[in-house]
């Protein structure tokens, strides 16, 4: 999917107001006015049935606006140390009734343009209409922070923005594509590969010290959560596994298969989220879309 005209009105307006947020970083992502776009189905975001949707129309990814549809995601001063922001709706006043989604009212997602690190955390609901988190900023660079939501009586939304922690920075290269991790004491092999256009089935299977998991814990309502993001634009797909916890049908591991459609050709990095010993774990791959060579863009 083609972004250029759409990301080419952006400008850098909130970047100051966002400077005094923390007390560890500062905006310096792009605003946009409104933007009027067709619900997409591909791109990112999910709604209270399981089901994944998008934030934009038929060309443009998920979290790549910061305001969409009348809502508009607004970064808020707050102690050092907390991540504060609102959600404005197309009144002009913060939003303060959300639709649960896969268990929260609000996903909050964050990586570092270089994609080396990545948090999912979910903020708690002030009265004033105010999300409130420790900061999942670990480390000096400039962060990609994703609001994944769904507004009460609408539409599913995620609206992206763009946030700087200053220190000394050394720019780190995407890994090269790989079929298996591992993270803590586990290892997670990745089987399928994605197809730009096309949905594409993605199968992750969770070991540990060589023997399968087959008790995986439910994790946000299912036995593993998956976030792709993609290099360069960090354009943001949201999925789900297939089958639901306790449906009698569906396994609990050790492989959790998921329906995935990327929005175009290019290096992707995937993260995915699952829960065994009563911990949530974060296993992270590159994969290359639409590529023969398998070789990540540079």
């Amino acid at each position: 999917m083609n972004t250029a005209t759409k990301l080419s009105g952006f400008a850098l307006g909130l970047a100051a107001v966002f400077g005094a947020t923390y007390g560890i970083g500062h905006l310096t992502g792009p605003a946009t006015p409104d933007v009027e776009t067709h619900h997409d189905a591909t791109a990112g975001g999910h709604d209270a049935t399981g089901n994944d949707h998008g934030g934009g129309d038929a060309h443009l990814p998920g979290g790549l606006l910061v305001s969409e549809r009348g809502y508009t995601l607004r970064p808020t001063a707050g102690p050092a140390g907390q991540f504060a922001f609102r959600v404005t709706g197309p009144d002009g006043g913060p939003v303060t009734r959300y639709e649960v989604a896969h268990d929260k009212r609000m996903h909050l997602i964050v990586a570092r343009r270089d994609l080396s690190g990545f948090r999912h955390v979910h903020p708690e609901l002030g009265d004033d209409g105010t999300w409130r988190v420790a900061s999942p900023l670990a480390g000096p660079g400039v962060w990609r922070a994703f609001a994944d939501f769904t507004p009460a009586g609408g539409e599913p939304l995620t609206l992206g923005v763009d946030v700087t922690v200053p220190g000394p920075l050394a720019a780190r290269p995407l890994p090269p594509p790989a079929t298996s991790t591992t993270v803590d004491d586990y290892t997670v092999t990745l089987t399928g590969t994605p197809e730009p256009g096309r949905t594409s089935r993605l199968t992750l299977s969770v070991s540990r010290d060589g023997r399968p998991v087959t008790d995986l814990q439910p994790y946000l309502g299912a036995y593993g959560h998956l976030v792709a993001l993609r290099q360069g634009d960090l354009a943001y797909l949201h999925v789900h596994p297939e089958g639901t916890p306790g449906d009698g049908r569906t396994p609990a591991g050790p492989a959790v298969t998921f329906a995935a459609e990327v929005p175009s050709a290019g290096a992707y990095r995937l993260y995915l989220d699952f829960r065994h010993g009563d911990a949530v774990h974060t296993a992270e791959f590159t994969v290359v879309a639409g590529d023969p060579s398998g070789e990540v863009p540079r």
